[in-house]
C-alpha cells in the first residue's frame, strides 16, 4: 500500500504540471505577420502527453489547417519543461523533436533537427 500511496505522489505533480501547460495559446508572428492560436491539451491517446491542435489563423494565415496537430506526444520532464514530442511547422511543411518551456505566460516552443539546429517561437497565453 505504502508503494501505491509514493507512486501516486510522485505521479501527481507531473499531472499538475500538465495542467499548467494547458488553453490557448497564441504564436509569435511570422515574418508576414500572419500568426495562429493553439489548444494546448492533454493527448486523447495519452493524457500524461502534451498535445496541441490549431484552432485558426489571424491576419491571413490559411484557415486550412484549423483542427490539425502541431504538438503531440511532449512529456513532462520537470518543472515547467516538456521534451521528446514532435512540432510542426506550418509555414514549412516540416515536423521537429521539440522542447516546450513555461515561463510565466509564455510558452518557448523549440523545434529542433538532428538535436543541433533549432529554431524557438515564443507563444503567448490567450486564455
Amino acid at each position: 500500500m505504502k508503494k501505491i500511496l509514493a507512486i501516486a505522489l510522485l505521479a501527481f505533480p507531473l499531472a499538475a504540471q500538465a495542467q499548467e501547460v494547458t488553453g490557448l495559446w497564441q504564436t509569435a508572428p511570422n515574418d508576414e505577420g500572419k500568426y495562429i492560436q493553439v489548444n494546448v491539451h492533454p493527448c486523447a491517446n495519452d493524457a500524461a502527453q502534451i498535445c496541441g491542435t490549431i484552432t485558426q489563423g489571424f491576419a491571413g494565415a490559411t484557415q486550412d489547417n484549423n483542427g490539425k496537430p502541431i504538438i503531440w506526444g511532449m512529456q513532462a520532464r520537470g518543472e515547467n519543461f516538456w521534451n521528446k514530442g514532435n512540432v510542426w511547422a506550418p509555414d514549412s511543411d516540416k515536423t521537429y523533436r521539440a522542447n516546450l518551456t513555461l515561463e510565466g505566460n509564455t510558452l518557448v516552443v523549440q523545434g529542433c533537427v538532428a538535436g543541433i539546429f533549432c529554431r524557438s517561437s515564443n507563444w503567448t497565453r490567450v486564455q
